[in-house]
């Protein structure tokens, strides 16, 4: 699952640093403030369901076209970057992607991705590697109705406030289409979109979303002297504010969260 979808249904998350990484991981940077979060644009036409996105939802659009293409087999390229080695837990499903550590004090892993791969097995991927990494993935369907394009290289997190944000750059980061089909439909809106669904419109054609954070608190692990690890186990406490534009209307929620 999606961990904006994990914030919206459980916003008071338990000993998250511990329990609930695969959603504590996204706010290891933010210290007291406001700051950008991801955000995406999604387009529909009688055909299709278009998205363009920023880095953190480049797994859902991932899914969404890994799940719209035919067949049992889906010919991929890309980059895997993780925190942590999980070459052991790549190899139980499957895949043998070979991850390389990185030489710094601070070990990261990074794999080139190229192949033919199993569908089912890279949904599994894509639910594992939620917990530690990015998985910078692009592939294409035969007849091309789906396809996902991601880049090959992380961006830099934004220094920006939200009024000074440029969305239609951030939005570059991975592009995806899928057929325009009921139940890719009620995916998208499931996935990305539930909290809004009251105020969608049978005909709406585009929506974009904007979740940005407002940190008020830090809880920091006690006893814990080394300061990258302060960083990483902070307990932050604030607000999730999403805003969605449904075509030319605007709506905001904001939720109270510990993350």
């Amino acid at each position: 699952m999606h961990f904006l979808n994990q914030i919206i249904e459980n916003p008071i998350l338990k000993n998250p640093a511990k329990e609930h990484m695969d959603v504590h991981r996204h706010f290891y940077r933010f210290s007291k403030g406001i700051f950008i979060g991801p955000a995406i644009e999604i387009r529909r036409t009688s055909s299709k369901i278009s998205f363009k996105a920023s880095l953190e939802y480049e797994d859902i659009i991932q899914e969404f076209v890994v799940e719209a293409i035919p067949g049992d087999s889906i010919s991929v390229t890309g980059l895997l970057f993780t925190g942590r080695d999980i070459n052991d837990t790549l190899k139980e499903i499957g895949l043998h992607w070979k991850l390389k550590a990185s030489t710094g004090k601070t070990k990261n892993y990074k794999a080139d991705i190229k192949g033919e791969v199993d569908k089912t097995v890279l949904l599994k991927a894509i639910e594992i590697i939620r917990e530690s990494g990015y998985l910078l993935l692009s592939c294409v369907a035969a007849d091309k109705s789906s396809k996902v394009t991601t880049n090959k290289r992380l961006p830099q997190p934004s220094k920006k406030k939200p009024e000074e944000d440029d969305i239609a750059q951030r939005i570059g980061f991975c592009k995806g289409d899928i057929p325009n089909t009921k139940n890719n439909l009620e995916k998208v809106i499931e996935n990305l979109i539930r909290d809004f669904k009251s105020e969608l419109n049978e005909n709406w054609k585009k929506i974009t979303i904007l979740n940005n954070y407002k940190i008020e608190d830090l809880e920091l692990p006690k006893n814990e002297k080394n300061s990258m690890m302060l960083r990483i186990m902070a307990i932050r406490k604030g607000k999730l504010i999403r805003t969605v534009t449904i075509d030319d209307e605007s709506y905001e929620k904001q939720y109270s969260i510990i993350v």
